[in-house]
């Protein structure tokens, strides 16, 4: 179970090595502690306590590795948005159990607005998408489903701003 530190988070004020170490480490992980500690003026044991109390504190959700989208051929992506057709919290959560199970689906957002959800979906190819977009449908009660297929990746980090800490 992931636990949420945010109440902690709040309460403690990051210095300007906490941030070097969260910048970095969102670029690369895998750096060597060693190389880490000397981008970040520190010696490698008070570097690797301080990334250790990043973690505790949950600034550091989890490490992950970012895969290749077009080697495991899911290079669409498409943009889908959702209008539910009812707003219960039965149907919201029945809803929810279905998209999370979706492996397609890589984001899933409620939204604010004229749209209620919004999802990230990649898949190989148009013919994979029917397949979810059929599954996505047969789910739950919906007004309306809109698909838009990203033409071009202009963009992409998972990369967090940190000037607002």
């Amino acid at each position: 179970m992931e636990k949420n530190f945010s109440h902690i988070a709040m309460k403690k004020k990051l210095d300007r090595a906490d941030k070097a170490l969260l910048d970095i480490l969102q670029q690369n992980v895998d750096l060597p502690l060693g190389e880490i500690a000397a981008r970040v003026n520190l010696s490698p044991t008070p570097c690797w306590r301080r990334i250790q109390r990043l973690q505790e504190e949950g600034f550091i959700r989890r490490k992950v590795a970012l895969l290749d989208a077009e080697k495991l051929r899911v290079g669409v992506t498409v943009f889908v948005s959702i209008k539910a057709g009812r707003h219960s919290r039965d149907w919201f959560e029945g809803f929810r159990d279905a998209v999370s199970a979706m492996p397609e689906v890589v984001e899933f957002y409620r939204m604010s607005g004229d749209v209620d959800y919004l999802l990230r979906v990649v898949v190989p190819d148009i013919k994979a998408y029917d397949a979810v977009y059929q599954r996505l449908i047969a789910c739950a009660e919906l007004q309306d489903v809109s698909s838009s297929f990203a033409m071009e990746q202009v963009k992409y980090t998972t990369a967090l701003p940190l000037d607002y800490i």
